[in-house]
């Protein structure tokens, strides 16, 4: 099981939390970030009257895609951030992580929560199901949750990385960008936590690489964590 998690392991390398902080502190919530915009829930259409922009504008709709495409990708990332919270919450509920690794548990394992009821929110009657999860034990030894936490992390970021320029809505992509920062600071902590008493590299490289959808899916897939 370890040699398929490995398939998406780039060691080349939704709160929102951190990066969202600021604009909470204006008054926007996680939620009311996408409205705001003017990303209506139930399908992504347009509040007009709260951004009349984004009814066609060139400022707040990128070239190609479509909204269509857009609903698609959230429920894409909400996949993904359903595997994430549920791994978290499971690796917390064991109630065995102390110290730096404890940190990180609860920690990431709010920001992911926050992540899929944001993406929830958002997408309301559109939203898709959560799958069921086997996560094969992975949560029950501090070194395989964090080498495991570390594959899902740099998963999540290279998923976020390739979906971005496919992203109709200015409105859309913002945001997203900013769950992909606070994805991309989880993936360094973990190899910090994972580094421990080492050389540490969190960023080892200039660049970080970009799966495309399908890869992604194989990948998870191939991990054998969701069952339905």
């Amino acid at each position: 099981m370890h040699d398929r998690l490995s398939v998406v392991e780039l060691d080349g390398d939704e709160a929102v939390a951190e990066a969202m902080a600021g604009l909470e502190e204006a008054g926007q919530t996680r939620g009311g970030l996408f409205r705001r915009a003017g990303v209506a829930a139930g399908g992504l259409g347009i509040a007009a009257a709260v951004m009349p922009g984004l009814c066609g504008g060139t400022a707040s709709a990128r070239e190609g895609g479509s909204k269509a495409q857009d609903v698609k990708i959230l429920n894409f990332a909400l996949t993904l951030e359903y595997l994430e919270a549920a791994f978290y919450a499971e690796a917390v509920g064991r109630g065995i992580y102390t110290g730096a690794v404890g940190t990180f548990a609860s920690t990431v394992a709010s920001h992911e929560a926050t992540h899929v009821a944001t993406l929830k929110s958002v997408l309301g009657a559109t939203a898709v199901a959560s799958p069921k999860f086997d996560f094969q034990g992975t949560t029950k030894q501090w070194k395989t949750f964090l080498r495991t936490a570390k594959t899902l992390e740099d998963t999540g970021v290279a998923a976020y990385q390739g979906q971005a320029p496919r992203i109709h809505q200015n409105a859309v992509l913002g945001p997203a960008a900013a769950i992909l920062a606070v994805e991309a600071r989880h993936a360094a902590w973990v190899r910090d936590l994972l580094g421990a008493g080492k050389t540490v590299k969190p960023a080892p490289d200039a660049f970080s690489p970009s799966l495309t959808k399908s890869q992604v899916l194989a990948a998870v897939a191939g991990t054998g964590f969701i069952k339905a």
